[in-house]
């Protein structure tokens, strides 16, 4: 039970529990939004009253395409929205925090192979080189 509870303890394991609750508390939102905001403004455009309500019936089935087309646009607005409010400006901030790694290796004036930088002879072609 102690490596179970230390386990559970990491750090890795509560962030990501806690970022799925966040994960689907946003995505109960964006749902709320494209049902309750966003569908309605496309169904005005499209003029359809309620564009939830477009379905077809097939064999006493019935295929709800509204609902599927609503899932949709909330599929995307959250993939969107967690691209732009978290993974670019995480690249962002990592990208611009590394500075470019020093060289380790130089060129070899004579035989142009790779050496080690503080070198001070060729390991190739045995020439001495100049600081």
């Amino acid at each position: 039970m102690k490596g179970f509870k230390e386990f559970l303890l990491r750090g890795n394991v509560v962030d990501m529990a806690v970022g799925i609750v966040i994960g689907a508390a946003f995505g109960t939102v964006v749902s709320a939004f494209v049902k309750d905001l966003l569908t309605p403004f496309i169904a005005a455009i499209v003029k359809k009253p309620d564009f939830s309500a477009i379905a077809f019936t097939l064999n006493s089935s019935k295929f709800m395409i509204g609902d599927f087309i609503n899932e949709l646009i909330s599929f995307l607005l959250v993939a969107a929205a967690v691209y732009f409010a978290v993974v670019m400006p995480l690249n962002k901030l990592i990208s611009g925090s590394r500075p470019p790694a020093a060289p380790t290796t130089k060129q070899c004036p004579e035989c142009l192979s790779e050496i080690p930088i503080k070198a001070r002879r060729c390991a190739q072609c045995t020439s001495p080189l100049s600081d």
